[in-house]
């Protein structure tokens, strides 16, 4: 198996493309819930978690990124294969596989049970996931290129619902937000880790690097993305912290969503029904860009098409949506999901990193050695 790959010029794509990237696929179905989940643990301070938590996000991407200069072109499987050996590299590359499939599932599951609730309350599951998967089958099958069209339109398509989440702001009350720091560091870090399932999909990096034409770039441009992010992530929570009460806050799954409500148009009483819509050219980069890395790591592993590992693991979904029978399930799975991810994309890339360091160092050190002989 090859450590480093070589994409054709045809492939590759602009590094200033990194920043839609990393903003599209971080940006997905958490953010509907984000203000909720952060305001349990952090209370009205949950908008300086969620700050936090997109600085840490920064700082593993500064490992990541430095990671990945350390070898000419290479993916996380072509890494764990260099660090670890064949056998362990692949049941590696094997388990974050299944861990990119999961998370694929839990994109797909939330965003239909939000139609469910908000548009189609009688609307089958499999009808609405089946429509879904097809639809990021065709564009993996496009390749790399287009699923970053996807994401590049995606930001482009769907920025313009930052500027209406400001329109509650004429209702909100800012006292809400007093006594700035009130909870202790231990909530704020508790807080910031519950972000996890929002702020997850920045590891794309580790999937995406080898397509990158000016790879000396991509550090600016993914940390512009996770900047981004971070700042829209912020202003949602600290809009739901003004706008809601806290006892409403609390008792609200989706307050991003439900804040939509009060936006009036002309001849438009339902706005969140647009916005629930446009949430589909949200969550569609992340499905695709980790149907893609999943499939990659398919393909990686057995030797096999890529498009055949698309197929299988679209097929292996698409059944696993008829296994789902009530919101509780969905809950259960998305929070072990979540802590996986946790470990999968904060502190486990981290720690392959310093061994990469080490590793590289000396390799370095060895062959200076061996010069000087």
């Amino acid at each position: 198996m090859k450590v480093n790959l070589h994409p054709k010029e045809g492939l590759l794509i602009n590094a200033f493309m990194l920043f839609f990237i990393i903003h599209s696929v971080q940006v997905g179905v958490g953010l509907a819930g984000l203000p909720r989940v952060v305001y349990l643990v952090a209370k009205h301070d949950a908008w300086i978690s969620v700050f936090l938590a997109g600085m840490i996000t920064s700082i593993v991407l500064i490992f990541m990124v430095q990671m990945l200069k350390q070898y000419d072109s290479a993916d996380l499987y072509g890494i764990h294969v260099d660090v670890f050996g064949k056998w362990a590299g692949q049941s590696l590359n094997f388990i974050y596989m299944i861990y990119m499939t999961s998370t694929f599932f839990i994109i797909l599951m939330n965003y239909i049970e939000i139609v469910q609730v908000w548009i189609f309350p009688t609307l089958p599951t499999w009808q609405l996931s089946l429509v879904l998967i097809l639809i990021v089958i065709y564009a993996v099958y496009g390749g790399i290129r287009v699923i970053v069209g996807v994401a590049f339109f995606s930001v482009i398509g769907t920025v313009w619902l930052v500027i209406v989440l400001f329109v509650p702001l004429q209702f909100g009350d800012f006292t809400h937000l007093l006594p700035i720091l009130n909870v202790n560091a231990k909530q704020l870090v508790m807080g910031a880790q519950s972000t996890t399932l929002s702020m997850l999909g920045f590891e794309i990096i580790m999937f995406v690097y080898p397509f990158v034409k000016e790879k000396h770039k991509s550090m600016l441009f993914v940390q512009i993305g996770n900047l981004f992010t971070t700042i829209i992530f912020t202003l949602a929570t600290l809009i739901s912290i003004v706008f809601f009460a806290s006892n409403s806050l609390e008792k609200t799954i989706w307050p991003v969503l439900s804040m939509f409500k009060i936006v009036r148009l002309p001849n438009l009483e339902r706005f969140e029904f647009i916005a629930v819509s446009f949430w589909m050219l949200i969550i569609l980069p992340n499905m695709c860009f980790y149907l893609w890395a999943a499939s990659k790591g398919f393909s990686r592993i057995l030797g096999k098409r890529q498009k055949s590992g698309v197929w299988i693991i679209a097929i292996v979904t698409f059944a696993a949506t008829f296994l789902i029978k009530s919101r509780y399930q969905m809950n259960t799975i998305t929070d072990v999901v979540a802590k996986l991810g946790f470990y999968f994309a904060f502190c486990y890339p981290v720690l392959l990193a310093m061994i990469v360091f080490i590793k590289k160092w000396f390799k370095r050190r060895g062959d200076k050695h061996a010069e000087t002989q």
